[in-house]
């Protein structure tokens, strides 16, 4: 009985690891990483380095400025918020 609680426990464990993964987007930048919640459970983007990539770059994929890389580029000095704005505003008009 206490095994198979166990095995359950370790099962649950493991399933909620897996929903953590495909439900945050695991930003690197450098040494540093930060989390950034999907606005929907996928795959895609789920580990991004924005080491050497130019700001337009990360913010021309739809799915990291829906889900809210811009905020974070602003919180890291990267750009302004009037630049964000600018930006966004340039590739939510392309789509």
């Amino acid at each position: 009985m206490l095994k198979t609680i166990r095995k359950y426990i370790i099962i649950a464990a493991l399933a909620y690891a897996a929903y953590f993964v495909i439900d945050h987007h695991f930003i690197f930048l450098g040494k540093d990483y930060y989390l950034l919640k999907k606005s929907e459970p996928t795959l895609s983007y789920t580990f991004f380095s924005m080491t050497d990539k130019k700001v337009e770059s990360i913010l021309e994929i739809d799915e990291l400025r829906n889900d809210g890389i811009g905020d974070l580029l602003v919180e890291l000095e990267m750009i302004t918020e009037e630049e964000k704005n600018r930006l966004e505003a340039k590739f939510d008009a392309e789509d």
